[in-house]
C-alpha cells in the first residue's frame, strides 16, 4: 500500500516522523515545494487541503499559473524480452515492476 492522500489533483506521499510524532506529507510532481503535517490522520488531511488551498490562494493572487501535477502514469512500449527481464529484475529484489520501473527512472534523471 502506497503512503499517499489527494486531492484537487495533486497527490502528496505520506511518511511519519517517529522523532515528533507525527505525519509528514510533500506534494509531488510540481516544482514548487509544499508539506504539510498532523498528528493525526484526520488532522493531516486537514493540513492538506488547507496547504493546496493555500497554494491556489496564493498562486491566484499574485498573478502566477499555479503547477499543474504530472499523472504520475507513464505508458511505455518495450520489446516482449526487455519486459520480462524488467519483471524478472524487480521479483528478484521483492519489488512490483512498477516499483523498481520508478527507482530506476528516479536514478536516471
Amino acid at each position: 500500500m502506497m503512503n499517499a492522500m489527494t486531492y484537487k489533483g495533486y497527490a502528496a506521499r505520506i511518511e511519519y516522523d517517529p522523532r515528533d510524532e507525527i505525519f509528514v506529507g510533500r506534494v509531488l510532481g510540481i516544482e514548487d515545494r509544499i508539506t504539510f503535517q498532523g498528528a493525526t490522520v484526520a488532522k493531516l488531511r486537514r493540513d492538506f487541503h488547507a496547504a493546496i488551498d493555500h497554494y491556489l490562494a496564493d498562486c491566484s493572487a499574485r498573478g502566477r499559473r499555479a503547477q499543474k501535477p504530472y499523472s504520475g502514469k507513464i505508458l511505455l512500449r518495450v520489446p516482449p524480452e526487455v519486459h520480462a527481464r524488467a519483471a524478472t529484475t524487480a521479483a528478484a529484489q521483492g519489488k512490483s515492476l512498477n516499483q523498481w520501473a520508478a527507482e530506476v527512472l528516479a536514478r536516471a534523471s
